[in-house]
Parts: C-alpha cells; sequence; structure tokens
C-alpha cells in the first residue's frame, strides 16, 4: 500500500509537469486548477486501473535495451496509427470513454479473445499501452482491460504519441 501511495504521489508530480506549458497566457492561479483536475483525473484513473506508468525516457530506454515488452496503441488504424506510432507498437483500438463491459462495437467489431491473443499467453510479459496524449483515455481502457484479464505487468504511456513526438523520437508508420 505505501508503494502504491509513493506512486501516486510520483504520479501527480509528474503530470503536473507534463502539463502544456503553453497556457501560461492565462491566469496563473486559475492555469494551476487545470493542472491540478489533469492530475488528480490521471490518478484516479490509474487507481481504479490497478496499473502503474511509464514516462517517456523510460520507454525509450526499455525499447533500446530492447526490453521483452508488447506496446499497444490504442488509437484509429487509419487516423493515427497508420500515420505514426512508437516503433514496434501493435494497434488494438479502445474507446475515450470508460468501457465497464466489453462492447467489440467500440474496438473495431474486435472481441476481447482478440484483445487477449494480442497480449500472449505470458500473463507476466510487460505491456506498455498508450494513446494519444495525457488527457486521453484509451490508453486507461486498455490498460485497465490488460489488468481485468490477469496480466500483472500492465504500465500505461500516458504522454502517449504527443509526448514521444515531443522528445524527438522516431515514429513508425505504416506504407
Amino acid at each position: 500500500m505505501r508503494a502504491m501511495m509513493g506512486r501516486l504521489l510520483a504520479l501527480l508530480v509528474l503530470a503536473l509537469v507534463l502539463v502544456p506549458a503553453a497556457a501560461q497566457a492565462g491566469n496563473q492561479f486559475e492555469d494551476e486548477v487545470e493542472k491540478e483536475k489533469g492530475a488528480v483525473k490521471l490518478a484516479r484513473e490509474v487507481m481504479r486501473g490497478g496499473y502503474d506508468l511509464v514516462t517517456t525516457e523510460e520507454l525509450k530506454k526499455w525499447i533500446d535495451e530492447k526490453k521483452d515488452m508488447l506496446i499497444v496503441d490504442t488509437m484509429p488504424y487509419e487516423d493515427s496509427y497508420k500515420k505514426e506510432h512508437v516503433p514496434g507498437a501493435k494497434q488494438f483500438l479502445f474507446p475515450i470513454p470508460d468501457m465497464n463491459a466489453w462492447d467489440s462495437k467500440e474496438t473495431d467489431g474486435k472481441s476481447q479473445a482478440d484483445y487477449e491473443a494480442l497480449l500472449g499467453k505470458d500473463k507476466n510479459k510487460t505491456l506498455v499501452i498508450y494513446c494519444g496524449f495525457v488527457k486521453c483515455t484509451r490508453s486507461h481502457n486498455g490498460a485497465a482491460w490488460a489488468k481485468k484479464l490477469g496480466y500483472k505487468n500492465v504500465y500505461r504511456y500516458s504522454g502517449g504519441i504527443f509526448a514521444w513526438k515531443g522528445m524527438n523520437y522516431p515514429v513508425g508508420s505504416v506504407k
């Protein structure tokens, strides 16, 4: 429990750092309220989902070290994944609203069994689930469902493809 609380505190700090500085034009106190809302929303999603978080730099290091993991992009295939994704990522669409029950209409007609087949039989394998950016909740749905299916080492990469590109890391695409 203490480790979980430590992670949540670190998560809140991380979320505050990741909020774009572009909002500086407004009132600094009002801006802080918006940062707080975003940080608390992310922290609550993580608590509800029971997964962990990984930063852009940590994910890049894992990729460079060739860590045995599966990276899942939860964005739409044509509009996003096909154009750019974290190198090596596999695509599986999830909706933005909380998906408490499996709904194949929201996952491009794919079933829960299809998702489990993508994730593989090894329930201890490291899984990294991401979407576009911190406020995008597709990655929450993907990570939460991986946990519901019994996977143990599930990480949400909350910065998503926007943070990846923000670090000027190379992207993959489908030709």
